[in-house]
């Protein structure tokens, strides 16, 4: 059974940080977006996990922008934090930042909203508990993501009807 206690914002912040190896490299020497988007993943799934205190599976990433590459050598840093809780979804965001380990140079390099779901071991739906956002930077990003919820299932409805 489910343990339904309201939890905060804070509960589900995570870090996760990765070396850019050279076989986590494009031939200019810099992170594949895809591998980044992996790592995006990672990271979102484990605050959506301390949240849920179950199985997640991913349902979306919205829009991702490359503003900075990862050079082989430098730390990739993620954090993430459920941002807000619908029903049995949750928006998870994420924000990466790269370091540059010789010079402490940090760059916020990309930024994703994620929804996860999530499930029982049977596969099935699970309620989630709520979520209180504590600070004002809290509140703000539980405010957006009823707005980009919103937009979601409007794409969702439309591309289900081409």
């Amino acid at each position: 059974m489910m343990d339904n206690s309201i939890r905060t914002v804070a509960d589900s912040r995570s870090e996760y940080s990765e070396i850019c190896l050279p076989n986590d490299a494009n031939l200019l020497g810099t992170m594949l977006g895809g591998h980044v988007m992996h790592l995006v993943d990672l990271c979102g799934a484990i605050a959506a996990i301390r949240h849920a205190r179950c199985a997640v599976v991913t349902a979306s990433v919205d829009q991702m922008t490359f503003l900075h590459p990862v050079q082989v050598g430098e730390l990739v840093i993620l954090k993430s934090q459920v941002n807000r809780v619908f029903r049995t979804s949750m928006e998870v965001g994420v924000k990466v930042w790269v370091e540059n380990l010789q010079t402490s140079e940090m760059k916020h390099t990309s930024s994703a909203y994620l929804t996860f779901v999530a499930l029982d071991k049977a596969g099935n739906r699970v309620v989630l508990p709520p979520i209180v956002p504590e600070t004002e930077e809290d509140r703000r990003r539980f405010e957006g993501a009823a707005e980009r919820r919103e937009y979601r299932l409007a794409m969702k409805a439309r591309a289900q009807k081409k």
